[in-house]
């Protein structure tokens, strides 16, 4: 494994970084603080700073040796925010504040970019811009899509956009990267059935939402098992099931939540349009009514194919290509998606371990995201940044790709 021996020196201080944002996670858009610490690192090493983009993002401006003047530019992306979840770890570095908690390691990510940008301070080993997007709101905020509204592209054009996240259960010192879709579209639906309420005893004097329910949700996963192909990726969960306040009252509505997850607009734009039809024409059956609610979120996450192949061959160069394993797509969501519309790109996964690296006082749960008792991997600091960094020295030492944004 080929670390660069500066950023390893550094990694215990970027550590102690880390577990202070992680001790005070913040909420999407409210990443005060967290931007205030980015912030005052990168004005510490000379890395001048823009502020405020996307309500409390950070971008941290490095010029290589030519100071920016042959007008290439890469973007390296990290998210900044927390999630609304009470945290069960007990070490010294646990959320101080109830209720929030840094369980997507979100505070890793921050680290190994910040990682990376003290160690581009004192060496700008290439000629052009390498822009450091600390972005906030990841967690359904849509933080990526409100920095690019704020002019992100435009005001610091850059050719590609890399990002990166960190994924339990891969063996530590390994990483993950395919082209293609490699995380899922997120959207959300809230369906309200309306019948007539009536005794329980009496249910002929009433139309009873419950049922038509019930049929519905049958009713959906056949859009998954007869209407979409077979080789088409797509999940309809119905998650929440809300009617009724008594035991013997046909109740006057029932109302359906839940997510649609797709990799691909083709088989997003099938089930949005099947789901209301069933929805409609089973309400109709039953002589109840339907309000249809369908809330299109995050795109599917897409990697552009050169740009996973550069960032493969990078990889390949520190870990090894053994260790460089193809990526399995998931039905999670990431705003990144945004980013890859608007520039190539790749997103890739970089191995947590099996969680053996947490400190005495962690929770009883396993180590996976969005669980009360994760906690980032601090062995990963060194190896991520170590990618960022050569990643971007590879980049801009290459000749300007066809087509590329500058």
């Amino acid at each position: 494994m080929k670390l660069i021996d500066s950023i390893v020196t550094q990694a215990a201080g970027i550590a102690a970084v880390r577990r202070d944002i992680h001790a005070h996670p913040e909420l999407c858009f409210e990443e005060v603080r967290t931007a205030d610490v980015v912030a005052a690192k990168l004005t510490e090493w000379g890395i001048p700073v823009h502020r405020g983009m996307g309500t409390t993002g950070v971008v941290g401006i490095v010029h290589g040796r030519d100071g920016g003047a042959c007008g290439r530019a890469i973007g390296l992306r990290a998210d900044m925010d927390a999630l609304p979840m009470q945290e069960h770890n007990h070490f010294e570095h646990a959320s101080k504040h109830a209720g929030k908690m840094h369980a997507c390691g979100h505070d890793g990510h921050t680290a190994m970019l910040l990682a990376a940008a003290q160690h581009f301070a004192k060496h700008r080993n290439f000629d052009g811009t390498v822009y450091l997007i600390f972005q906030p709101a990841e967690e359904g905020g849509g933080g990526a899509r409100e920095m690019i509204k704020d002019g992100l592209f435009k005001q610091f054009p850059m050719e590609a956009v890399f990002g990166m996240h960190n994924w339990p259960g891969l063996p530590t010192g390994s990483f993950a990267a395919s082209a293609g879709p490699v995380m899922a579209s997120s959207n959300d639906f809230v369906i309200t059935i309306r019948g007539k309420g009536a005794h329980a005893a009496l249910p002929h004097n009433g139309i009873d939402p419950v049922p038509v329910a019930c049929q519905m949700v049958m009713g959906f996963q056949t859009i998954i098992t007869r209407n979409k192909k077979p080789v088409d990726a797509g999940v309809i969960s119905v998650t929440m099931i809300h009617t009724g306040e008594a035991n013997n009252v046909v109740p006057e509505q029932a109302e359906l939540r839940g997510t649609v997850r797709t990799f691909t607009y083709e088989v997003l734009d099938l089930i949005e349009r099947r789901m209301k039809e069933i929805a409609e024409h089973t309400c109709a059956a039953y002589e109840t009514t339907c309000e249809f609610q369908f809330n299109r979120n995050y795109p599917p996450t897409v990697n552009h194919p050169e740009e996973t192949a550069f960032a493969r061959e990078v990889l390949a160069e520190i870990v090894g290509p053994e260790r460089v394993v193809p990526q399995e797509p998931t039905m999670g969501a990431e705003d990144f998606a945004y980013m890859l519309q608007e520039r190539p790109g790749c997103y890739l996964f970089i191995a947590n371990g099996d969680g053996s690296h947490r400190e005495t006082g962690h929770g009883d749960g396993p180590c996976m995201l969005h669980n009360p008792s994760y906690d980032f991997n601090d062995d990963l600091i060194p190896l991520g940044a170590t990618y960022w960094v050569r990643l971007a020295e590879k980049w801009l030492g290459q000749p300007r790709r066809a087509g590329g944004a500058a």
